[in-house]
This record gives structure tokens, sequence and C-alpha cells, in this order.
């Protein structure tokens, strides 16, 4: 059968026999395998305090930009502090996470720390109920836990105004939903002799193709997707994102997924897409690894500096990117201290060498980090 013959590639008459050219993926497979494997070198030159810190920061990022793909915001601390609460990594105060917060940590650690177990319909039921702890998803009641049942119609993605959708999806009918799943989940735990790389790329696309549940199908693909990736890096721990990525390139992550669900079976570009994705994910890694081990030879230059604890928390937000400036009154507001005691704590720092007065004109003093490499 043509693809003309048909909407969908679930409706071929072979699926779901994926094709692919290996030949044409060998350069992308190798960028890919060669840049995860020189992070994982830096990585086993650092000690294990910095890889936990690298793989807190990588799993921060990996919550909220799934969420993020999805039009969601969580809160960036509240995350952090779910995950080294877990991961047992001391990052402080820890700030309160709510109910939404927890349920997508629990979903990607599980996928992650536990990639070796199966996965099985009970555990992407799991998966399922902690994204939407309170049965709804915005202000839709939803079956939490469980597949859809088309009750309303066909599952669709769509864009567009109310009353001219645009429909640039629609689903296997829930009936097929129980086969098609069962068969996917043999697959994926099975010895399918897809080179590692591929197989979480082809996990991914298959998923989000059945579009199993009412609510939250891409989240829980990219955790799918990153629990093969777990498996082919040998490593509970995660320090690259995926799904940070993918939000970078969101635009087109969707419209290579739109046309090969409408296309062949054939799914070489999905994968030379997706593989190329992971090497500039892998990449920024590299980056955000580069930023820790700064953050930590930071810390070591400071280490027989008295400090309090206000200084301590604003030099951390200074580290973790502070956004806007910081005057007097910023920092009196954030540490919940009087101006007088703000600018106290700030010029014992700028009398350390730690901070020193922004360039920036403005009516307000301005305040920065000094170059770490000169502290």
């Amino acid at each position: 059968m043509r693809s003309g013959d048909y909407t969908y590639i679930w409706q071929a008459d072979d699926w779901p026999r994926w094709r692919y050219d290996l030949a044409a993926l060998a350069a992308p497979l190798a960028e890919a395998s060669g840049a995860q494997g020189f992070l994982m070198g830096r990585l086993a030159d650092v000690g294990l305090i910095l890889r936990a810190r690298a793989s807190l920061s990588a799993l921060t990022e990996d919550v909220v930009k799934t969420s993020e793909i999805e039009g969601e915001r969580l809160d960036v601390e509240a995350v952090r502090s779910s995950i080294a609460r877990r991961l047992g990594v001391d990052i402080g105060a820890l700030a309160p996470a709510d109910r939404q917060v927890e349920g997508v940590v629990d979903m990607v650690l599980d996928a992650t720390v536990h990639s070796a177990a199966p996965i099985t319909r009970e555990r992407l039921f799991g998966w399922h109920a902690a994204l939407f702890p309170t049965g709804y998803s915005g202000f839709r009641k939803m079956e939490a836990g469980r597949w859809r049942d088309d009750a309303t119609g066909p599952m669709q993605v769509v864009s567009g105004p109310m009353g001219r959708p645009r429909v640039h999806y629609e689903a296997p009918p829930a009936p097929c939903l129980e086969i098609e799943t069962g068969r996917f989940l043999e697959w994926v735990n099975g010895h399918s002799g897809e080179p590692p790389l591929i197989k979480a790329g082809l996990a991914h696309l298959w998923f989000v193709t059945l579009h199993p549940f009412d609510d939250g199908n891409g989240r829980i693909s990219r955790a799918v997707g990153d629990l093969l990736l777990a498996r082919a890096d040998g490593s509970p721990q995660r320090f690259y994102s995926l799904s940070a990525q993918i939000q970078r390139d969101r635009k087109a992550y969707y419209d290579i997924l739109e046309r090969t669900q409408k296309g062949t079976l054939d799914v070489t570009d999905w994968l030379a897409w997706l593989l190329g994705a992971l090497r500039r994910a892998v990449e920024q890694a590299q980056r955000n690894l580069a930023a820790v081990l700064a953050k930590a030879r930071f810390w070591q230059r400071l280490a027989g500096m008295p400090l309090n604890d206000r200084q301590v928390k604003l030099l951390t937000r200074l580290l973790d990117g502070f956004e806007g400036k910081l005057t007097t009154s910023k920092w009196a507001t954030i540490v919940k201290c009087s101006p007088d005691t703000a600018l106290r704590d700030i010029n014992e720092l700028l009398g350390h060498g730690v901070l020193r007065k922004s360039a920036a004109g403005g009516r307000s003093t301005c305040y920065e980090l000094s170059e770490p490499a000169t502290i």
C-alpha cells in the first residue's frame, strides 16, 4: 500500500513494520554516540558530588521542559528541590512542591533510575496517574491510569480557533488499543535487534502514534524514549535532556512528527532528526557541565570566607542566572531583611572581590558577580 492510499501510518497494511536506511543514519548515529561518549568521559574525571549535581541539573531541566512542551510551566525551584530530596543531594533549603510537580518528577525518575525494569501496562498507568493526581486535565474530568475510551469522539491532535480546527493527527480507535499496546510492549521489552539509539527513537514515535491516553501522551512518550536512552547509556544517572532540546526545536519537532505520521513506514527522516536533536542535547549538557564545574570552583575559592545565609542564598541565585539587575532593594526583598542589612551584606562581598558594581547605568546602583576565574 502506498502512503497515498491511507491518511496515517497506523492504517498501512504492514503496520507497524518500521523501515529505515541504516547507511543513511550512520553519520548522525556516530555523531550522537560520539557526543555521548565524550560527555561520559568528562564525567568520569569529576567526583561523585559533582556528578550528582550535574545529574540534578539535567533531571530538573528534563522535568521542566517536558511539561513546557505541552504548555505547562512548573516552578523550577520546586522541581529541583523535589529531585534533590529523592536523590539525596544537599542544596540547602528545599522549596515546597505541589502534587503536579511531584507527579512529573515521579515519572521521570522512575523511567531513568529504574530503566532496567520492563515497561508494563501497570507501569504506564502509574505514570499517567502521577501526571494527573486530581483526575483532571485543566478543567476536564478524565480517567487517570487507564487507556482512553473515545467516548467523546476519536483522539485527535488539533490546532486553530474553535469552530475551525485543523486536524494534525488522528490516533487509532480505542478498541484497538489493547492489541496495539500489547504489540508495542512485547517489542520494547524484547531483543528486537535495533541499535539502542534507533530503538529509543522508534519507541518514542510508536507510543506517541498510538496516543493511548486521554492526555499526557507526549510526556509519557518522551519518558519511554528516555528510559531506552538510559538503557543505552548503561547508567541510571542522567546528564542530558532530550526533552529540553525538543523544546528548543519545538516547531521542527512537531513538523517532522506530523510528516512522519502521515507518511510511509520508512522513518529514516524521523530518526535522523531525533539523532540530531540528541547530539545537540548532549552538546548542551557539555556546556551545562562546564557551568557546574565553574560553580564548584567558585565555592571552593570562597571556602574559607565567612558568609552568612543571606549571602549564600543570593550568590547561589546569581550563579544560577539571576534575571534582571541586582540592587540593594532586590537583595532585601529576596532574603527578607532591611535595606541597611542588605547594603552591609553587599559591601562585605564587594570588599572580598566577590561582587562588583555593574557598568550598566541606571538610577540605582546594580551589582554582579566578579568573574569566577578572578575571585
